[in-house]
């Protein structure tokens, strides 16, 4: 029983990662209808820029908070330079400009900082703690606290404040959000930029965990496509509830079922994204849209 609530643990720390990025793929789904393939490479080069920082000797914290805020300008540059251009034609072309995305950015962190694995700073100490048997560390802790803080910000954010409504409107039906004098244009903008923002978040989660390289984030994207999927991709309290399913399934999975084991975990969240897929498409709280004829 220990070993389960012991794996149950380590899975809520995973699925907390992949919440997160989950929750960046959700604003942008919400705000744009597009799937954005290249928020992990975005997130990945925006944490070498953090570790690049503390390279120099920029202190830690600060260095996070001054990549959070250059995070969030690269959302937003993204959009106008390469979204905003391509948002009206078909949908395969948006797909390919994601992916070109994904592409660029991993080529870039690759160019800049080479293929080796770099030892990334953790935001929480080397300490844990035993609670029945179960060991908790200041890190699982931490990953967690996290999520429960992102969720509360961008709960508080889009019930309670203007631009939250404001970004919700605009979500909903960008016509009639301009017929009320919402600027449309600049709430995607901001969509953007807080999402590029929450994956560097999720970024910095994971590079502690799995050292910095130029493909970190890259099973971590699949990981938070079938949280998003499974949560709905209309719904950011889904998409996190979903990463933590996710994770959890993944960690008891692996060791509870001999046919899978570590090496075939990644066919989890393929299998979760399959099923919900088959049997409720709009995921857990995603809601369905009917249209009469």
């Amino acid at each position: 029983m220990e070993l389960f609530f012991q794996l149950f643990v380590d899975g809520l720390a995973s699925g907390a990662i992949y919440a997160s990025l989950a929750l960046a793929l959700v604003l942008i789904f919400r705000a744009t209808r597009i799937v954005n393939f290249g928020q992990g490479e975005m997130a990945t080069f925006s944490a070498y820029c953090a570790w690049q920082l503390c390279e120099w000797g920029v202190p830690m914290m600060l260095s996070f908070l001054v990549v959070g805020v250059l995070a969030f300008l690269l959302g937003i540059g993204v959009f106008r330079l390469v979204i905003r251009p391509v948002s009206k034609a078909p949908v395969e072309a948006v797909v390919v400009a994601t992916l070109g995305l994904f592409v660029v950015f991993q080529a870039l962190s690759l160019w800049l900082w080479g293929s080796d694995q770099r030892a990334f700073p953790s935001m929480f100490p080397n300490v844990g703690w035993d609670i029945r048997g179960v060991r908790l560390t200041a890190s699982a802790a931490g990953m967690i606290a996290v999520l429960i803080c992102l969720a509360a910000v961008t709960g508080a954010v889009f019930r309670f404040t203007r631009l939250g409504l404001a970004m919700r409107a605009s979500a909903y039906d960008g016509e009639k959000s301009l017929l009320v004098g919402i600027p449309v244009e600049r709430m995607l903008m901001l969509g953007w930029g807080f999402a590029a923002a929450i994956g560097f978040v999720a970024a910095l989660l994971v590079g502690p965990r799995l050292f910095l390289s130029p493909t970190m984030m890259m099973p971590i994207l699949l990981y938070a496509l079938a949280s998003a999927t499974l949560g709905g991709w209309d719904s950011p309290l889904g998409a996190m509830i979903g990463g933590l399913i996710v994770g959890v399934a993944e960690s008891l999975g692996a060791t509870f079922l001999p046919f899978i084991g570590a090496d075939l975990r990644v066919v989890i969240p393929i299998l979760v994204t399959l099923v919900v897929l088959l049997l409720r498409p709009v995921g857990l709280f995603g809601t369905r849209t009917v249209v009469k004829l």
